[in-house]
């Protein structure tokens, strides 16, 4: 066997890189807050299966901060990356995890006070549609619905987890509303949203992504290859377009979305 070296990837200077390229002055300093935070939560905070403290996670973090300094040039640098860490990270912990993380952040960023969001807009069209759904207007419920958009905006795909029953289904038509409500409004620059489920326990793995016929070598598209197209076709139509996978998560399906929600954004099979 050929031998084959392997390493750790320095993620400090992939982010100063990254934070630079998007026009921080003071990224060395940033970065080493960004991966020392992660570093902390993954020796601090509770182990569970949906926390990740690896790239990507640090990816989201570099894009949120990005995003924050286009939307704001003039706020100071660490109140910026501080926001981009809170936004990222508080939708995942768990409430025994926050008061730990909360700690942590206000060790490495010292006085830094975050200035409140004004998403007055968006929490009256989410309360309009409580109400049109029948639902109750829950203070908790409505933070997980504003957590749910401010992850929409840094990340093209993820995943709602929870027990049954505890709402992920009812937070997603919420926000699908209140943004559709806003475009309709002409507010914040918001689009409709159209929706379509799949439920990937359904069909077979083969039928979900897709299949080569061995004897006459053509390829038939699988379902979710349809519902991509169908979607990137309508390019007259400038609506968000959300393709929800439905079911319980296994390895036989969710493996192939691995390279589809990591930066390549291709379906690899």
């Amino acid at each position: 066997f050929r031998s084959v070296a392997m390493m750790v990837p320095d993620y400090a200077l992939i982010a100063q890189i990254s934070l630079y390229s998007f026009g921080f002055s003071d990224a060395e300093n940033l970065a080493r807050k960004i991966v020392t935070t992660y570093k902390l939560c993954s020796e601090q905070l509770s182990s569970q299966s949906h926390y990740d403290y690896g790239m990507r996670a640090v990816k989201s973090v570099l894009t949120a901060a990005g995003n924050l300094l286009r939307k704001f040039p003039d706020e100071a640098e660490n109140v910026l990356i501080l926001r981009a860490i809170k936004d990222v990270n508080l939708a995942k912990f768990l409430s025994y995890d926050l008061p730990l993380f909360k700690g942590i952040t206000s060790d490495l960023f010292p006085g830094v006070e975050l200035p409140e969001i004004d998403y007055s807009d968006l929490l009256e069209a989410v309360r309009n549609q409580i109400k049109v759904m029948k639902l109750k207007d829950v203070d908790y419920f409505i933070d997980k619905v504003i957590q749910l958009y401010e992850m929409i905006l840094v990340r093209h795909g993820l995943m709602v987890v929870g027990m049954p029953f505890s709402g992920k289904t009812s937070i997603i038509k919420v926000l699908a509303g209140a943004l559709s409500e806003l475009n309709d409004k002409k507010l914040m620059n918001e689009k409709r949203v159209k929706i379509s489920i799949i439920n990937p326990k359904s069909i077979d793995a083969k039928l979900l992504y897709g299949f080569n016929d061995e004897v006459t070598h053509e390829w038939t598209d699988g379902v979710l290859a349809i519902k991509f197209r169908n979607f990137a076709r309508a390019e007259e139509d400038d609506s968000r377009k959300w393709l929800i996978f439905d079911g319980p998560v296994d390895a036989v399906w969710i493996e192939n979305m691995n390279t589809v929600l990591d930066d390549n954004k291709k379906l690899c099979l």
